[in-house]
């Protein structure tokens, strides 16, 4: 080691590694920093490996998290293909001539995801749903010129996050909308919300709630063509519900996570993000498309780049450098695998299943704040216990019952708990049994 030093301070024509410092000021160096002395690599996986089995994954206890991730099952099919190396070690395809599989894989995910969502367009990915959205207030403005985008009030404040920083930067005002009685958007006080300035609304189906928000239906009918409504949908849950495109949605969005991309600590996801024809050419992100090479044959090629490094700035609509390919292609592997009868099984199944939760809350009187409302596979229930106490009782049983809603979303009284409950075709008889324990003690 010290031969080793030697060598690399003679390299760097200096006598000492103090003097790599020598431009930062005595007063503000550091001198202690309280770190313990190195460990080798060995010592360093173990004392990794211990601190990484101190977390619980969803197949270590009984989960019914779900809240933008779920636990869906991904077929082995999906790993074989995207981890082929022409799709894990491609990049964005500015070469055609040398990119054709990866364009194709795009272009056929563009066209699976555009007959789910049934728009006439679709972008070749995004980051995730939050960025879709964000996308997608900038674009309202773009195409309409107005300023004022109406959201929900209740949406994931993940999303709401990433939508406020890009609406900051392009001057947009985001107005928020209550819920009805039923969970659902209410529609007279979005009427009265709607002005001259109003670029576009956004509504969830199903929402944050889990609830399958039939008011969505009369949403374009009410804010008319020179407003947009974008509306963002649970893809999964389209083997059962109508698609966006048959209400007038003029942009859906949707998080893809759950076609086949698992949980993966909560990342890496792809946002997905289709338009009616007319708006193409204000869609961020990249096109694929299908053409004929010299030779008369088949050839795939990028046909639409909005972004600044290939258009002038000025006409650019979006600053987003990639996509998700690789996580589009799994997307596209999964859906191919599953086709319109197996999307429609799972669908059905989740909310079966759902639904026989449902039915064991209401065996031990668990208060519904949106009982009755139509749900996909997630719900609302409402716990007159502490916070602290219910997740002891869920510890006890090795339970997650859900997403406790806090302070964030509103929910501010520390004698109740809010929890949206996620069912999927992942859950057996025992977490239901578990769930049930739980409940006996909390509701």
């Amino acid at each position: 080691m010290s031969n080793d030093l030697s060598e690399l301070l003679k390299e760097l024509k200096i006598q000492s590694p103090d003097e790599l410092f020598r431009d930062i000021p005595e007063s503000i160096r550091t001198r202690i920093l309280g770190l313990p002395i190195g460990l080798d690599e060995d010592e360093i996986r173990r004392v990794a490996g211990e601190y990484a089995g101190m977390n619980k994954t969803v197949n270590q206890q009984h989960s019914f998290l779900g809240f933008g991730m779920y636990n869906h099952f991904v077929p082995a099919a999906i790993a074989n293909v995207v981890n082929r190396n022409e799709f894990l070690t491609a990049y964005t395809p500015y070469q055609a001539e040398i990119s054709q599989g990866i364009m194709q894989a795009l272009y056929e995910y563009q066209s699976l995801v555009a007959e789910l969502l049934e728009m006439d367009a679709v972008n070749s990915s995004m980051y995730d749903v939050a960025t879709s959205l964000g996308e997608a207030a900038r674009m309202a403005k773009n195409i309409t010129g107005k300023d004022e985008f109406i959201v929900p009030k209740y949406i994931s404040r993940n999303r709401r996050a990433v939508l406020d920083n890009y609406a900051k930067g392009a001057g947009i005002r985001i107005k928020e909308v209550d819920f009805d009685d039923r969970g659902m958007i209410d529609l007279s006080s979005l009427e009265k919300m709607i002005t001259e300035n109003t670029s576009g609304v956004y509504a969830e189906y199903p929402n944050m709630f889990g609830i399958i928000d039939t008011n969505v239906s009369k949403i374009k009918e009410m804010i008319g063509e020179e407003r947009l409504f974008v509306a963002g949908v649970n893809p999964i849950s389209l083997g059962v519900l109508a698609p966006p495109g048959k209400f007038g949605a003029d942009i859906a969005i949707g998080e893809g996570q759950v076609l086949g991309l698992g949980l993966n600590y909560g990342g890496p996801v792809v946002g997905l993000f289709g338009t009616k024809e007319q708006y193409i050419r204000k869609m961020p992100g990249k096109i694929m498309g299908m053409t004929k090479d010299h030779n008369g044959n088949v050839a795939f090629s990028m046909i639409l780049q909005t972004r600044e490094q290939h258009i002038r700035r000025e006409r650019a609509v979006t600053n987003m450098t990639s996509n998700q390919a690789l996580m589009a292609v799994a997307s596209a592997v999964y859906l191919s695998l599953l086709g319109d009868s197996g999307l429609r099984k799972i669908g059905e199944v989740n909310m079966g299943r759902t639904r026989e939760l449902i039915e064991i809350a209401k065996e031990f009187g668990t208060y519904f704040p949106y009982e009755g409302s139509p749900v996909f596979n997630e719900f609302l229930i409402r716990l007159k216990e502490s916070k602290t106490f219910v997740s002891r009782i869920a510890k006890k049983y090795n339970l997650n019952p859900g997403y406790m809603l806090g302070k964030d979303y509103g929910f501010n009284d520390r004698n109740q708990v809010n929890i949206v409950t996620n069912v999927t075709e992942r859950n057996t008889n025992e977490d239901f049994n578990a769930y049930r324990e739980f409940l006996r003690e909390v509701a």
